[in-house]
C-alpha cells in the first residue's frame, strides 16, 4: 500500500526531531567542555573556534548541527504542507505559513552563524532573525494546531481515527507546547538582557524555547501515525 501523506507527514516531522537531538548530542559530545545549560544551541554550528561572548567555541562537528538545523526546517515545513493538503481554510494556510517561516529560520541557523567573525562582519543579525523566525514559527504553529484540535474535538466522535478525548488532548498538549516555547524564549531575552534577572541559565531557556518545537513534531507524528491505522481499516 503506498504511503498517505499523513504517513509521510508524520515520519517527516518524527525524523526531523530525533535528527535534531542525534546532530546535537554528537556533536556536544565532540565539543570540549560543552554544557547544555550555559551554552547556546547554536554554539555547536559556528565553524570558528575562539571565545565568543564569554564562551569559548570550538565544534569539531559544526557541519553536523548546521546540517541538521536545516533538515528540521525543511522537514518540518515539508511535512506542514503534506498533513494540510489542498485544504483551502484559513487555519491551513496560516499553519503552512508558519511553518514555512519556522523552515526559513532554521535555515538562514544553519547558514550564518552566531560568532565572532559573523558579528565583525556583520551577518549575525541574519543569525538572530533566523532564530527569532524559527522559534516564533515553530511554537506558533504548534499553539494553532492545538487550537483547531480543541474546536474539532466535539465534532469528531464519529470520523474514523478521531475521538473527542484524543484530539481534545492532544490539541491541549500542543497548546502548553507552544506557549511553553514562547515563554522561553521571552524569559531567555529577559535574563540574558538584564543584570538584575538570572533565574536559569540562557542554554535552559534557549532549550526551553526549541524543545518545545520539537517536542511537538514527535507528539505531532506520532499522533498521526497512531490515529491512521483505524482510518485504513475503516475504508477496507
Amino acid at each position: 500500500m503506498r504511503p498517505n501523506k499523513s504517513t509521510l507527514a508524520a515520519v517527516a516531522w518524527i525524523l526531523a526531531a530525533a535528527g535534531y537531538f542525534v546532530a546535537e548530542a554528537v556533536s556536544a559530545r565532540a565539543f570540549p567542555g560543552y554544557s547544555y545549560a550555559t551554552n547556546y544551541i547554536s554554539d555547536l554550528g559556528v565553524p570558528d573556534v575562539g571565545p565568543f561572548q564569554g564562551r569559548l567555541i570550538d565544534s569539531p562537528l559544526h557541519l553536523v548541527m548546521n546540517a541538521a538545523f536545516v533538515l528540521h526546517g525543511v522537514l518540518f515545513a515539508v511535512a506542514a504542507v503534506l498533513v494540510t493538503g489542498g485544504r483551502r481554510t484559513a487555519s491551513a494556510r496560516w499553519f503552512q505559513a508558519l511553518a514555512v517561516v519556522h523552515g526559513a529560520g532554521m535555515v538562514l541557523v544553519g547558514s550564518f552563524h552566531g560568532s565572532q567573525s559573523a558579528v565583525d562582519s556583520g551577518l549575525a543579525v541574519l543569525h538572530v532573525a533566523g532564530a527569532a523566525l524559527a522559534i516564533l514559527g515553530g511554537n506558533a504553529a504548534a499553539v494553532l494546531a492545538g487550537v483547531v484540535l480543541l474546536r474539532r474535538g466535539a465534532g469528531a466522535g464519529g470520523r474514523p481515527g478521531g475521538s473527542r478525548s484524543g484530539r481534545r488532548w492532544v490539541g491541549a498538549a500542543s497548546i502548553v507546547l507552544g506557549v511553553a516555547g514562547v515563554v522561553g524564549l521571552v524569559m531567555l531575552e529577559v535574563d540574558s538582557g538584564s543584570s538584575s534577572v538570572d533565574l536559569l541559565p540562557d542554554g535552559i531557556w534557549e532549550r526551553v524555547a526549541v524543545y518545545a518545537v520539537l517536542a511537538w513534531d514527535l507528539l505531532a507524528g506520532v499522533t498521526l501515525l497512531a490515529t491512521r491505522r483505524p482510518a485504513v481499516e475503516a475504508r477496507a
